[in-house]
């Protein structure tokens, strides 16, 4: 039976671990036996139970503070590290997923392990220490599987680095109910994101405060008492018509109930490598705005399934809600595009390629 170790770093309900349960799921299934290692409290917690797989635990908790999260995160790589030599005399393959977890990927190069990194941020727009662990990975990696063009464009390394877009899980897809009549009637706006202030959030709300005539639905991948906290410290008064959510285990019934879904990164901070809600809306059957850069950008064709808009220029974001959702033929005509892309995103077709890679 094949073997495979992946590491994770923060388990929680944000795109990257969603990708790597589907990825793990679908590996199960074909045979092969896992270990995971990551922390507790997330989506890969529901893979427990599975069998062939065992998850190693350990907790990690994000802090404010640089010092105490980068303390942390040392930590978590010290004992990583020493952990993967556990499995010094097993043949298997060390599976990273995002550039986080450098200790174990140094670990298995020492021993002599493939080691293949999933590659989902973009280290280039995200500071100093994300351009050093992009620099390790482009050194200890056997392979690189990167989601997107725009993504491999910043790679220095030429070999054995992959493009493999993500997909989304049949268990997923199948909840999902498209009717752009009713989606089209019920004049409401979902983003979901986080309380990192380049992801948009504050955009949204005041997107909530121009369009009075619309629904807002924000689902924050956050607890409450931050979210509460954040509210509180940039002195937000939340409008009748927007709903805010904490993070949420399964976010299909919000997509059911949208007309609309936004992607509000800012791109002079953050450029979305994939943008996996882009491709779950669409699979809804519904219209996405998203920024016009990055791998996101890429599964979105300006005025055919939706349309790419600067975040700077949320007047012009304002104005394509309001278009989309007082024109019921155009409205259609972009659900259907959408629905009709989604579907050619094949789920088999990436987990062949990645296990090609592992």
């Amino acid at each position: 039976m094949k073997h495979i170790v992946c590491f994770h770093l923060f388990n929680d309900y944000s795109g990257s671990p969603k990708v790597l349960k589907m990825v793990l799921t679908e590996i199960l299934d074909r045979g092969y036996r896992v270990d995971l290692v990551s922390s507790v409290g997330g989506v890969l917690d529901e893979l427990q139970g599975c069998e062939d797989l065992h998850k190693i635990n350990y907790r990690y908790i994000f802090s404010g503070s640089p010092a105490v999260a980068m303390l942390r995160y040392a930590g978590v790589q010290i004992y990583t590290f020493l952990l993967a030599f556990r499995y010094l005399g097993c043949k298997n393959t060390f599976y990273i997923n995002t550039l986080l977890p450098v200790g174990p990927a140094l670990a298995g190069r020492l021993m002599g392990k493939r080691v293949i990194y999933h590659y989902h941020e973009n280290a280039m727009v995200k500071g100093v220490f994300y351009r050093i662990l992009c620099w390790c990975m482009q050194h200890l990696a056997s392979g690189i599987i990167c989601v997107s063009e725009y993504q491999r464009s910043y790679l220095k390394r030429e070999k054995n680095v992959c493009i493999v877009p993500n997909a989304l899980p049949e268990t997923f897809a199948i909840r999902l109910v498209p009717n752009p009549d009713k989606a089209f009637a019920r004049k409401k706006v979902l983003m979901l994101g986080s309380l990192k202030r380049y992801k948009g959030t504050l955009g949204f709300i005041r997107l909530a405060w121009q369009l009075p005539q619309y629904s807002f639905e924000l689902v924050i991948n956050d607890t409450e008492s931050n979210i509460d906290h954040f509210i509180t410290e940039h002195d937000i008064e939340k409008p009748v018509n927007l709903e805010l959510y904490p993070c949420q285990k399964d976010v299909t019934p919000f997509y059911n109930k949208a007309s609309v879904v936004l992607n509000l990164s800012d791109k002079n901070s953050c450029i979305e490598t994939f943008g996996l809600t882009a491709l779950e809306a669409m699979s809804a059957g519904l219209p996405v705005i998203v920024p016009t850069v990055g791998g996101i950008a890429e599964i979105v064709e300006d005025g055919v399934n939706g349309y790419k808009i600067d975040v700077q220029e949320l007047e012009k974001v304002s104005e394509h809600i309001q278009l989309l959702l007082s024109d019921k033929a155009l409205y259609h005509q972009l659900s259907k595009n959408a629905l009709a892309y989604a579907k050619k995103v094949d789920v088999e077709a990436m987990i062949n390629s990645i296990l090609s890679v592992l």
